[in-house]
């Protein structure tokens, strides 16, 4: 929120007054609720799914991307809780969390992106072209990829370390974490940073668009196993709840790039304060996406709600996974004899 302060100050109308109100509401009484609660599901959700990930014996290449997709989800859920805090006491963490919070916050965007265009890009192999793909989809150059995605985008993110600083811009006691260091360049940064976000999004979407095109083409005229079938759609479900979360933040932080590159101008106060607050509705949306893969691999993938409700007897819920585990059963017989496409991802 710190462009729209600067901005009412130097249009100090009754009218922005008003809007900021609707706001400072939103911030203040539905922000820290959903907040606490998408902290609670992910956390939970992504811990059990690395469990159940890191339980078995040898990961498949897609599983492997997952992994990390989890571990990006759970570094994003970390940061919630200081967002929470920020909203009714200001920024009370230091420096040095400040820097390491937007650090997280920009690594995630960008391993989000990269790791779920990596997954669909890897189903594109495997079935479009499964024979000369085989030596180069292996384990041990999947690891390698996701190394190099994670070096990639701390090396994107760490510029951020520079201009994050903590300060009271409205002499009102509450410090703010914002990147105010280095004043006219800081805002550069601003700019270019959200530049790489846009261009990062998109041309990752593009790349999925692509694969599962590709995909859908290549599977409907062929006789491809249900279960190959399965675990594509599986995978294309996973990206489709990706875009769904994060595409409206995208579209609307890019408008807001636009606006701030004169390409695009303000009418009123009002239509400012509109994107602003659509800004916030879209980015928690976004943030809402962290805790939803879980559930997603619990409800479609057969192997991996197994493997779960096992780890949850083990845990002591025997008597309430006792009735699941009899319809997983079932479930992993109808898989060996081809009558159902639910299945988990497959090499």
């Amino acid at each position: 929120m710190g462009d729209y302060e600067n901005y009412t100050d130097y249009n100090e109308t009754s009218d922005c007054d008003d809007e900021s109100k609707v706001m400072e509401s939103f911030n203040t009484m539905f922000l820290p609720a959903f907040y606490s609660v998408i902290f609670l599901l992910g956390l939970t959700g992504n811990g059990l799914m690395i469990t159940v990930l890191l339980r078995r014996r040898r990961l498949r290449i897609t599983e492997i991307y997952l992994l990390h997709l989890a571990l990006a989800d759970l570094l994003l859920l970390f940061t919630l809780p200081f967002d929470v805090v920020e909203i009714f006491a200001g920024w009370v963490f230091g420096e040095l969390l400040c820097i390491v919070k937007g650090l997280i916050k920009n690594l995630n965007i960008f391993s989000g992106s990269f790791l779920l265009a990596c997954i669909g890009f890897d189903r594109y192999l495997a079935i479009v072209h499964a024979i000369p793909s085989m030596q180069t989809r292996r384990p041990r150059t999947v690891h390698l990829t996701c190394f190099s995605l994670w070096l990639v985008c701390l090396l994107l993110s760490l510029p951020n370390a520079a201009f994050l600083s903590v300060r009271d811009p409205a002499n009102t006691s509450a410090l703010e974490c914002y990147y105010f260091r280095f004043d006219v360049n800081a805002h550069n940064w601003v700019m270019a940073n959200r530049i790489l976000h846009h261009v990062c999004f998109f041309y990752c979407l593009a790349v999925m668009c692509y694969c599962y095109t590709a995909l859908v083409i290549t599977l409907s005229r062929s006789h491809k196993s249900q279960i190959k079938k399965g675990a594509v759609r599986l995978a294309a479900l996973v990206t489709l709840v990706f875009c769904v979360c994060w595409l409206p933040y995208n579209i609307t932080s890019l408008v807001q790039t636009l606006a701030e590159l004169e390409l695009m101008r303000y009418d009123s106060c009002k239509s400012f304060t509109y994107l602003f607050q659509a800004i916030a509705v879209t980015e928690s949306l976004g943030v809402s996406h962290c805790c939803l893969n879980p559930f997603l691999y619990a409800f479609v993938g057969v192997q991996f709600r197994s493997d779960l409700i096992y780890l949850l007897c083990q845990l002591g819920c025997s008597r309430i996974c006792l009735p699941f585990i009899r319809v997983g059963s079932h479930s992993r017989v109808s898989i060996s004899e081809g009558t159902t496409s639910n299945s988990n991802f497959n090499n």
